[in-house]
């Protein structure tokens, strides 16, 4: 079954107590997955300290980023680093759920062609509360061309899809550009529809194989709604979302200036 083995990439920004606990619930449910994958991989900026046991059930690597510490980037550069045909995204706050790579295995023999295996989504506050389900769109009826699978239509109609937890071959992902820094709060939409103008196979598998916490008050996600100068309001985050749609042509990264007074691309 080698075909099938997995590298996690953890990327983490910060290390305080809070970020340390969630650390360890986000490690214990690699352990708890009947089918482990292959190594952890821990993307930190330079110099950024993480003190963490060796688990005994899997190969643990530590990546100083020592250039742009970006999530995109640190994931562009976790992937750099990984010797296994596939690799999953978990943030230090999320879990897997016990079947995931289990199930992931499975789909996989069954479906070699698909390049992205997707999860879905338990999305909760920070406080645990549900919210809702996150990429189970694709299994409702005509939703898609074909049942289950993620594609361009689908992007086009509803952009709301969850890359986290996501199982990815590496060579499709290094094919396409990986993951964009430029491109702010809508880099998910953005590799997904760009997977998809590739003719890339992206799939959710019908089970619950991730969660999320939405919104942690130190997170990317609420500074960019919620806090000074990093904050973006309605006019920006649609500015965003056009430039995914327009981005997602292209494989290589490009920077990328919002302009307010013309919210045009440039």
């Amino acid at each position: 079954m080698s075909e099938t083995k997995t590298t996690v990439i953890l990327p983490i920004h910060k290390m305080d107590e809070t970020i340390a606990n969630y650390l360890t619930t986000a490690i214990k449910s690699i352990e708890n997955q009947k089918v482990k994958p292959e190594e952890l991989i821990i993307v930190v900026p330079k110099g950024l300290k993480v003190e963490i046991t060796q688990p005994d059930f899997i190969k643990l690597t530590i990546v100083e980023n020592e250039g742009k510490t970006d999530f995109c980037s640190q994931i562009n550069l976790g992937v750099e680093n990984v010797k296994t045909p596939y690799f999953s995204i978990l943030e230090v706050d999320d879990e897997y759920s016990k079947i995931w790579f289990d199930n992931v295995v499975k789909y996989i023999s069954a479906y070699d062609d698909v390049d992205v295996f997707l999860p879905i989504v338990l999305d909760v506050s920070p406080e645990g509360k549900f919210l809702h389900f996150t990429n189970e769109p694709v299994w409702a009826k005509e939703f898609s061309d074909k049942l289950g699978f993620l594609d361009n239509d689908a992007l086009l109609n509803f952009p709301n899809f969850q890359l986290s937890g996501a199982v990815i071959k590496v060579e499709p992902f290094k094919a396409v550009g990986g993951l964009k820094p430029s491109v702010k709060l809508h880099f998910v939409y953005e590799f997904l529809l760009r997977m998809s103008y590739y003719d890339k196979a992206m799939m959710t598998i019908p089970k619950l194989g991730y969660r999320k916490v939405n919104m942690r008050p130190d997170s990317l996600f609420f500074n960019y709604y919620n806090e000074g100068d990093n904050r973006i309001d309605a006019v920006e985050s649609r500015f965003w979302f056009n430039a995914a749609r327009k981005e997602c042509y292209f494989k290589q990264d490009r920077e990328i200036t919002f302009n307010r007074e013309t919210s045009i691309i440039g």
